[in-house]
């Protein structure tokens, strides 16, 4: 007898296996969706209840947002909203919007920092910083206006990135409002080697920049966003996904290497808050939005 299969049971058996195959594509790609589906709805019910509660909450009598609104240091984009990490000359650049009482923030941080620090240290991305608001409103307190003011404290004092990633490590739990006390923030600052200072406690006490905090809120709500953490990869959304894929470390490195594929990495050295050359204090002398 023969060891060959006969050619019609052979085709007929290539052919269950291909359907078979074909199958398990589509429930791994079903399987993909639903989890990514489930994310943005979370997120996108997130930011409606915030914005439907926005400024709901009473606040306690710590919101000094009256004023010009007054820039930190180095704050670059239109109306100086923008808070720089990594070289000014990356070929692409990855923008986030955060706020500083967002679970789902502090989570992204805890899974990407790493990676964001790598990318930006070997110059394939400038990091763009964008503060909202949105948990103030949905809970009431000024934990978020608060963490934000001190962080646009820390860009004065150079120390905003070491800041923010002390600020997320160390998020309290969504209700509880313990960045609404500026005696919090500063001992915080206590984390950051040399920020501790006259002047930053000055400025946090003080609310110094609690207008630009609020400017950079409504630019966040204006801007069609659905909830925070907004992620954009040279202005395409990655967070969750990214089409079909799921936001990962090796998927964001794989996408930026796409994206940079024949570009130089970036070597210029940022702007030093301080030095002359920062944005302009009052952000009503940038162009108008």
């Amino acid at each position: 007898m023969s060891d060959k299969i006969p050619e019609g049971n052979r085709s007929a058996r290539e052919r269950l296996a291909q359907q078979r195959e074909r199958e398990k594509g589509r429930e791994k790609r079903r399987r993909t969706l639903i989890v990514a589906s489930a994310v943005v709805g979370v997120l996108a019910l997130a930011a409606v209840v915030g914005l439907i509660a926005a400024n709901a909450g009473k606040d306690d009598g710590g919101d000094t947002a009256s004023g010009p609104a007054v820039a930190p240091s180095g704050a670059i984009g239109e109306d100086a909203l923008t808070l720089p990490v990594g070289a000014a000359d990356a070929p692409s650049t990855l923008t986030i919007w955060e706020d500083f009482r967002c679970p789902v923030c502090a989570q992204f941080e805890t899974a990407f920092r790493d990676t964001i620090t790598e990318l930006a240290d070997d110059g394939q991305v400038k990091v763009e910083y964008h503060l909202a608001t949105i948990i103030d409103g949905n809970l009431g307190g000024t934990g978020s206006l608060r963490a934000a003011n001190a962080a646009a404290c820390a860009q004065d004092a150079g120390k905003f990135a070491a800041y923010h990633d002390v600020l997320f490590a160390n998020q309290p739990p969504e209700p509880d409002d313990a960045y609404g006390k500026n005696s919090r923030l500063i001992e915080l600052a206590g984390e950051v080697e040399g920020l501790d200072t006259p002047g930053f406690r000055s400025c946090v006490e003080d609310g110094e920049h609690d207008s630009w905090v609020k400017k950079s809120d409504t630019a966040f709500r204006e801007g069609g966003f659905q909830g925070t953490p907004t992620v954009l990869l040279n202005g395409e959304s990655v967070f969750p996904s990214k089409g079909d894929e799921q936001i990962s470390p090796e998927n964001l490195k794989k996408w930026v290497a796409a994206a940079n594929k024949g570009k130089k990495p970036g070597t210029a050295t940022p702007t030093a808050p301080g030095d002359g050359s920062s944005a302009p204090a009052d952000p009503s002398s940038a162009p108008a939005s």
